[in-house]
């Protein structure tokens, strides 16, 4: 029996894939927002089984009051004559009708780096591409935003443009080469050359539940460029029971024997709502029909769950529906699964104790802040997981706090944490913010002084029960009520497990040292 790629490939939030190939490797980049460092790469030898390469984006973006989902979206990754090369966005704002786009190209000779400083390339809309013309042109790609739209979404279409690599920059005017259809919402674009043609891939509809892969093609890469008679090429927009939900933005590669796969965005719904993980990446088997058109290698517009392996695969899928990740802060690095949130991990405010083996975070500004946040995330990847952590905190002021959080964002979040209560002393707390609208949960534990207290939380799809534990406790104790965490949904990212410290009377006033951190995730 044949074996099949379960989907998706790339578990939680990982959005808006691009994946080339260099030296015999694939690599898949993909979206960030604003945590960091920022684009994380992942590697793989058949397309089959992939792991975490790198995070390619470290000291290169001052992400510090950038909006909600805002900052990095949409990396497009290439390689060209020993070369890698990266354009990326980073959004301002978005408030319409105008969306402030700053659009970067940065290149390395190595996936793992040294990258070059930042160019500066446009600001007239987002999600740029490169391409690398067989006559060794180059051509940046983008979509069109048009604040003069009467409609809220205002991507207008997609624009090319040439870019000079001796002079690091583009050259010439913009020219606008393909309309959005009906689907509107035109962004995402990539060009791919075949035989005759230049085929132009684009995401339509949204990235929500009428997100789908459209496909052009033309002669002249610029244009003009016909739609494919039988488009969407690949959409769930028809399916609401579907398993992939809001399948878009494709990226395609062709393997050495000649077969081409796509990868894609796509969400997991529980309860066919709520997309805790966030958008995914999966891949599909994909070919060229008689006329010259992509089509799903197994028929139809709906991607598929399960996908056919290269005919040459002969190793194992190793593909687990279980996850495993322990980090007992041992080393002088922060392990690479950990991301902050707009600012970079550096010894300002984050240390690990080699000899002692525990983090030591100082405090920053609240949960809601832009700007200093000082928290470390892991993202979630399985409907059901347990994470626990142990942790030295003693707070002398109820402005200061230290715990652990399930977090979508500075408006959503359910933190459980250690603070100072004027008549308990130190005490565990609970928080919650929804949207944007806070409330400071009842439950209270006193907490002994000098000793450290072990938090845990067990998720299982959308309730989420926390505990504690002191040295006095022989088992953990439920801490508050078991939680609905549904709210923990959308936007454009997922939900992440944090380890944070704060101080709202003084920046760095206090600090926290975590011993350990164990997630353990199954499907």
């Amino acid at each position: 029996m044949k074996q099949t790629i379960q989907n998706p490939i790339l578990k939680g939030f990982n959005p808006d894939p691009s994946v080339t190939e260099a030296n015999g490797k694939y690599y898949i980049a993909v979206s960030s927002f604003e945590w960091l460092p920022g684009v994380r790469v992942y590697c793989s030898e058949d397309l089959v089984n992939w792991t975490h390469e790198t995070d390619i984006l470290t000291n290169q973006c001052d992400l510090r009051g950038n909006p909600l989902n805002c900052s990095i979206w949409a990396p497009q990754i290439s390689f060209s004559e020993g070369t890698f090369y990266l354009v990326y966005t980073d959004v301002k704002s978005t408030n319409r009708p105008f969306k402030d786009c700053r659009n970067y190209l940065i290149t390395a000779t190595d996936i793992n780096g040294p990258w070059s400083e930042p160019i500066y390339l446009n600001g007239s809309g987002f999600d740029p591409s490169l391409y690398h013309d067989e006559d060794g042109r180059k051509w940046i790609l983008n979509a069109l935003w048009d604040y003069r739209m009467t409609t809220s979404n205002k991507s207008s279409g997609i624009v090319l443009q040439e870019y000079d690599p001796v002079k690091k920059h583009l050259t010439g005017d913009f020219k606008k080469i393909f309309d959005c259809t009906h689907l509107k919402k035109t962004e995402a674009p990539h060009i791919y050359k075949l035989g005759a043609y230049y085929y132009l891939i684009t995401a339509e509809g949204g990235t929500g539940i009428n997100h789908s892969v459209t496909v052009a093609r033309s002669k002249n890469i610029e244009g003009p460029y016909e739609v494919d008679p039988h488009f969407p090429m690949m959409t769930s927009s028809d399916h609401p029971d579907w398993p992939l939900q809001q399948s878009g933005h494709g990226s395609l590669i062709k393997t050495k024997e000649d077969e081409w796969y796509m990868v894609h965005l796509a969400t997991r719904l529980i309860d066919g709502k709520y997309p805790i993980l966030g958008r995914e990446t999966s891949i599909q088997k994909v070919y060229w029909d008689n006329s010259d058109w992509l089509r799903l290698e197994h028929g139809g517009k709906l991607p598929a769950v399960q996908v056919p392996v290269p005919e040459k695969y002969t190793g194992e899928v190793e593909q687990s529906t279980s996850r495993l990740f322990k980090d007992v802060f041992d080393s002088e690095k922060l392990n690479k699964e950990w991301n902050t949130l707009r600012i970079p991990a550096d010894e300002s405010w984050l240390s690990q104790k080699v000899h002692s083996g525990k983090l030591h975070m100082k405090s920053g500004e609240s949960l809601q802040s832009l700007f200093d946040q000082h928290m470390i995330g892991k993202r979630q990847e399985n409907f059901e997981f347990t994470a626990e952590t142990s942790m030295d905190f003693e707070p002398k002021h109820y402005m200061q706090m230290a715990g652990m959080a399930l977090y979508l964002s500075a408006e959503t979040y359910l933190y459980a944490y250690v603070t100072y209560d004027e008549h308990s002393g130190k005490v565990l707390r609970m928080m919650q913010s929804v949207e944007g609208s806070f409330q400071l949960l009842e439950d209270i534990v006193e907490l002994p002084e000098n000793e450290s207290v072990k938090l845990r939380v067990e998720v299982d799809q959308v309730r989420a029960q926390f505990y504690y534990q002191t040295a006095d406790d022989s088992e953990p104790q439920a801490f508050s009520s078991d939680k609905d965490i549904s709210f923990l949904s959308g936007g454009y990212t997922g939900n992440f497990i944090t380890l944070s410290c704060q101080d709202m009377n003084q920046f760095q006033g206090c600090s926290a040292d975590f011993d350990y951190f164990v997630y353990e995730g199954k499907d």
